[in-house]
């Protein structure tokens, strides 16, 4: 008796290499890639919500970040407006980051630097001094 050929052909559990279940992507899922603006915008609301929970003053005002300011006035160009009227303060992120005289430049005294603008602003709209904002937060 004489066997006969398939005609049909019958779908491969594996593929050439005994893995064709397998997903193109192995590896486990990366982390989200985190950009300058994001951490950016991460700093500034950590370093607000410090200022908030110290000041109840700063409960009310609305912190933005902005890209770049309209124009540059005679002192140069500005990190921060106030808008005492409107209980704002827009941060701009591109002077901020781009201009600072970093001794180090790295994650650290960036964060730094950006908390410093926050600061200054906030203690701009209080009419304080930056020191005067966070005494708790250096003692030692």
């Amino acid at each position: 008796m004489r066997r006969r050929a398939r005609t049909t052909a019958r779908p491969d559990r594996h593929g050439r290499h005994g893995r064709l279940d397998r997903s193109p992507v192995v590896r486990p899922p990366l982390p989200a890639i985190e950009t300058r603006a994001e951490k950016f915008d991460l700093t500034v609301a950590t370093a607000v919500e410090f200022l908030r929970s110290a000041w109840p003053e700063l409960r009310e005002v609305r912190f933005d970040i902005g890209w770049m300011p309209d124009a540059a006035d005679d002192d140069g160009i500005p990190r921060w407006v106030v808008q005492s009227e409107q209980k704002r303060i827009v941060l701009f992120r591109l002077p901020i980051e781009r201009l600072a005289r970093l001794h180090r430049n790295d994650e650290l005294h960036r964060r730094m630097m950006i908390e410093s603008c926050v600061f200054r602003a906030a203690a701009e709209y209080l009419d304080r001094d930056p020191w005067d904002l966070g005494p708790d937060r250096f003692r030692f």
